[in-house]
């Protein structure tokens, strides 16, 4: 594994500029999108596992990371302007892989409609989720990210204390790793008595609503996309629970509405650990490249 450091940059977009960063040096290049209430530093575990010749850009969305100020309106068609921005920053589209994790597939699905990236990988994520009628999408959202919604109405004593939050996640149970911590840290924000995430809790739920309302967007982008596509979902939810955020029966429905759409369960680990556990980021990486 690489032990190389992420280097940091701004890209800018409306209202401002969003916080990027490079992971390696290599000329191919992988852009990375994050998870609803995560930030760029959640694609360091896979980043570090990508052969040489490759490096991946990362960027925290708005309201996240320390692009957080970053005005609204939000909505996951905004957050794919963003990305196809960063990615035009970087180079030309038919040259660059394409990724999303859990929301940011959605938005990768969305920012690769209609678009020739070299290929689209969509991990645990991207594909409509079919809701009980007149469900309200703010019941739903707080019952499906739980602890995730939870920590950002939170302050912590100190940073100590936000790291230990996050060692008691049922999804970290006995995957703790250096990179897990690294991304936690990076969230961590304010003083001493009044450690907080930097994700905004009310962009969040914008774009959750957004997700869980516009499924026929969503696949509307995902039957617009020109590029390859394939999907990469994790057996177990963002609880460590044996159903995992993309069960059997609605990725079965999508591998048949989408004729070239790649399947494959990456095995066991969950939403987290996809990205963070030593095989499966290393498969992730292998997938995004070869």
């Amino acid at each position: 594994m690489s032990a190389v450091s992420p280097v940091f940059g701004e890209v800018a977009v409306p209202g401002g500029a969003l916080r990027v960063a490079r992971f390696g040096t290599g000329p191919r290049v992988v852009v990375a999108v994050h998870g609803i209430t995560a930030s760029l530093m959640s694609w360091g575990a896979v980043a570090r596992r990508l052969p040489a010749d490759w490096s991946l850009v990362a960027m925290d969305l708005r309201g996240r990371g320390h692009s957080a100020d970053l005005p609204g309106p939000y909505g996951l068609p905004r957050h794919a302007e963003d990305v196809n921005l960063v990615a035009d920053s970087v180079g030309a589209a038919r040259d660059i892989v394409l990724t999303g994790h859990s929301m940011g597939a959605y938005v990768a699905a969305l920012a690769a409609a209609g678009r020739d990236y070299a290929k689209v990988v969509l991990i645990d994520g991207g594909l409509p989720l079919p809701q009980a009628p007149g469900a309200d999408p703010d019941a739903v959202l707080a019952a499906t990210l739980g602890p995730a919604l939870t920590r950002l109405e939170r302050t912590f004593p100190g940073v100590e204390a936000y790291v230990d939050f996050f060692r008691a996640h049922p999804a970290f149970a006995g995957a703790w790793r250096p990179e897990v911590e690294e991304y936690v840290r990076y969230d961590a924000t304010g003083p001493e008595g009044a450690v907080r995430s930097r994700v905004r809790a009310e962009p969040v739920r914008q774009d959750g609503r957004w997700l869980l309302t516009e499924g026929e967007a969503i696949g509307d982008a995902l039957r617009a996309a020109r590029s390859p596509l394939s999907l990469l979902r994790a057996p177990r939810g963002l609880l460590d629970q044996p159903v995992g955020m993309l069960p059997e029966e609605v990725a079965a429905v999508w591998a048949g509405r989408l004729p070239g759409l790649r399947d494959e369960v990456v095995d066991d680990c969950n939403h987290y650990t996809i990205l963070f556990d030593d095989r499966c980021a290393s498969l992730v990486a292998d997938r995004l490249t070869r």
